[in-house]
């Protein structure tokens, strides 16, 4: 059926029916699904105020609307579903154990360790696993996710734990949220002299959203100001009731610098994990898992520590982690040992891959390397259409007109490169979170993992961008051509400096606002004609001060006749004067303004800046 649509265009209209795109799909990806050339779409859009290339990655809102103008009722497709769909396509399924009961074999617990910062968190797995990781954080803080294993006796048996430590700092938020739906139970760490802190609360609605059970450290019970009992009080006010006052939670009160009931810790995870949870799965099936934590290394190339979930994973399996693939070159475990095979529960670093996968991604073992491309290659494509339509600037002709009447755009481009990709992922959410208003923007066009290149400096000299390096430096010539393009680099290691610099900058970007701020009034009592310089007004201060270099307007009968003025002259009897006070009387002429009278009110101001919060 044709329809006229908007600007006269005759298109034909759908029915209702139902269309299905992927998330960030382009107009002729829209076009093709419904038999439309994709520029009566390009053309609509510029109607309905937007300017849109055919083959750009447009968002979610932008395909409904134009679903709505052409009577289609648009499905976009989450990333999520679509990967579901794409190993359903190659007879693939992953989140399945596949067999009979009897295949089933337990695995250990995975376990988050959560909480406030300082409260201890690291100093605990460092004592738990006897390997010093707090000593090589920048600020104390930890600022990537790491996978290890421990071991301890339960009724005489060797059970095993994995522990996934997750960063602890506000940035990290949406890091520590994967962290704990990664895992089967979270060990909430609480120091004893400091009781439940803003962070302390934050962690615990992570665990409870993640519907995982919950065990209580109650750290630093050495400290003589340490009192255990409030900690129990305060966290029972939030739905955490500890055993001992009638309910679930299992509270173990610890010293992880003194080394203090670590066994009684260990054998909470244990029989927490026994008593609530199934944790079964089989171990000869295909190897699938999660992606913990991956980065670059400058011998060995993408790093990814991996989780596997079910099954076992292999040294020479052919592998598909989110966008990246490859063969299992090597597997490492916690301590650098290698490793020929890991079983469900098992972290590893695994070497082989063909780049760097992003925190959280899952993995999948398949047939062969041709089929791990194939997959990888459709994930990247899916995920980079996702990312330009998520990163797109939703732009109208008004914004465009405006933005050239100013003459240029309060836009702050940024490129990031860190060492791990959950870095860069939670720098970049705590920059999208920044507020400062609507007339700056900050626009991350490009992130990655390793050095900063040669690519990422000519990227940035052609959009004007700055490239932030969170424990990363240029490589080779990179730094050299920085300087000629004039492209600004900024280092950082910390992730909270980062933030507060950037903050700093997109305030300075904000134009200045200025309010009035009244100087002084002053009557006209006289007035004086002269050829020479016009008239003269005699007046009397009445009020305030009259400035030389101010701005005045002229008021007569409470309306303003004249405004944004300047004195020509002012003068306190013969004499040139910079100011004159309240009760004074001075001479004055105004610059390009005769039609003084007797009575009028000279009125000084002056624009003050206001200062940004």
């Amino acid at each position: 059926m044709e329809a006229p649509t908007l600007g006269g265009m005759r298109v034909r209209k759908g029915n209702g029916e139902t269309v299905r795109l992927s998330r960030g799909s382009s107009l002729t990806d829209f076009a093709e699904k419904i038999g439309l050339d994709a520029a009566s779409l390009v053309q609509m859009l510029f109607h309905l105020g937007e300017m849109v290339t055919a083959t750009q990655s447009v968002g979610d809102e932008t395909l409904e609307l134009l679903g709505e103008e052409l009577n289609y009722v648009v499905e976009v497709v989450s990333p999520e579903d679509e990967d579901r769909e794409l190993l359903e396509s190659f007879d693939l399924e992953f989140g399945a154990d596949e067999g009979d009961e009897d295949d089933l074999v337990i695995r250990p617990p995975v376990v988050t360790v959560m909480g406030h910062v300082d409260h201890g968190k690291t100093k605990l797995l460092d004592a738990l696993r006897g390997a010093n990781v707090v000593a090589g954080e920048a600020g104390g803080i930890t600022q990537h996710i790491g996978a290890y294993q421990v071991h301890t006796t339960v009724d005489g048996i060797d059970r095993r734990i994995s522990f996934i430590d997750t960063p602890g700092h506000e940035a990290f938020t949406a890091m520590r949220a994967r962290g704990s739906q990664s895992s089967d139970i979270a060990i909430l760490v609480v120091a004893a002299d400091d009781g439940v802190m803003p962070q302390t609360v934050e962690a615990l609605n992570h665990a409870k959203a993640a519907g995982v059970p919950i065990v209580v450290a109650v750290n630093k019970i050495d400290k003589p100001e340490a009192d255990p009992t409030k900690v129990r009080g305060q966290l029972t006010e939030y739905g955490l009731v500890p055993e001992e006052y009638g309910g679930e939670a299992m509270f173990v009160d610890v010293s992880a610098k003194a080394g203090l009931n670590l066994d009684k810790l260990l054998e909470a995870v244990v029989l927490t994990a026994d008593a609530s949870l199934d944790l079964r799965a089989n171990p000869t099936q295909d190897a699938q898992g999660l992606v913990v934590e991956a980065h670059l290394d400058r011998g060995r190339g993408p790093v990814a520590t991996i989780l596997v979930q079910r099954g076992t994973l292999r040294v020479g399996d052919s592998i598909v982690a989110g966008p990246a693939y490859g063969r299992v070159r090597a597997m490492l475990d916690e301590h650098g040992d290698e490793l020929t095979e890991a079983d469900p529960g098992r972290p590893a670093m695994v070497l082989g891959l063909s780049a760097v996968p992003g925190a959280g991604q899952n993995f999948i073992v398949v047939e062969d390397d041709r089929m791990a491309r194939q997959i990888a290659e459709k994930r990247e494509a899916r995920e980079r259409a996702a990312l330009q339509a998520k990163r797109r600037v939703r732009r109208t002709l008004e914004d465009f007109m405006a933005s050239m009447e100013k003459g240029e755009s309060q836009e702050l481009n940024l490129i990031l490169k860190g060492d791990v990709s959950g870095s860069v992922e939670a720098l970049e959410d705590a920059l999208a979170a920044l507020e400062v208003g609507d007339e700056v923007a900050l626009r991350v066009i490009d992130r990655g993992v390793g050095a900063i290149t040669e690519a990422n400096v000519n990227l940035a000299a052609a959009s004007d961008a700055i490239i932030i390096g969170f424990n990363v430096r240029a490589q080779g010539k990179a730094a050299e051509l920085a300087d000629r393009e004039g492209v600004e680099i900024k280092y950082y290691s910390v992730i909270y400096q980062a933030i507060e610099e950037i903050e700093a900058a997109l305030k300075g970007m904000l134009k200045p606002e200025y309010e009035e701020s009244t100087l002084g009034q002053a009557e006209i009592r006289a007035i004086f004609r002269s050829s020479k310089i016009g008239n003269i007004a005699g007046c009397m201060v009445i009020g305030g001060v009259l400035r030389r270099n101010a701005k005045v307007r002229v008021l007569r009968d409470g309306a303003v006749v004249a405004d944004n003025l300047d004195l020509a002259s002012l003068k306190r009897e013969k004499d040139d004067a910079s100011e004159v006070r309240e009760g004074f009387e001075c001479g004055l002429v105004l610059r390009n303004f005769q039609d003084i009278k007797e009575g009028d009110i000279v009125e000084a101001f002056e624009m003050k800046e206001i200062p940004r919060g």
